[in-house]
């Protein structure tokens, strides 16, 4: 089993910054991508960004240019860098990390991201 802890959530107001940290523990070597998904109010559960243990990135149309993923492998954890925030980026944010073997999904608690206008 591997456990996802996330931080860094919070109230910020329209074009301001926020960075989230995603601390893994447990079987960590069974990880392959962690990433970082987002959930609104009354919306499905979208993707924002993710990167392979390789460094590979994939980010969201919605977040490209503004939000930044990176990886701390010694560390286990996973950040996100949400820069030049708007309305719209309020959600919950979760952590998540793939399985390598079984292609699991692993899940944090989620942090509350709220972007004031």
């Amino acid at each position: 089993q591997v456990q996802l802890v996330e931080s860094g959530g919070g109230l910020v107001q329209a074009g301001g910054s926020l960075r989230l940290s995603c601390a893994a523990s447990g079987n960590v070597f069974r990880i392959n991508a962690m990433g970082w998904y987002r959930q609104a109010p009354g919306k499905t559960r979208e993707l924002v960004a993710v990167i392979t243990s390789s460094g590979t990135l994939t980010y969201a149309d919605s977040v490209k240019g503004r939000f930044t993923i990176s990886r701390d492998n010694p560390k286990n954890t996973v950040y996100l860098q949400m820069n030049s925030l708007r309305p719209e980026d309020t959600a919950v944010y979760y952590c998540s990390a793939r399985d390598k073997w079984s292609d699991l999904d692993y899940w944090g608690q989620g942090t509350q991201v709220t972007v004031s206008s």
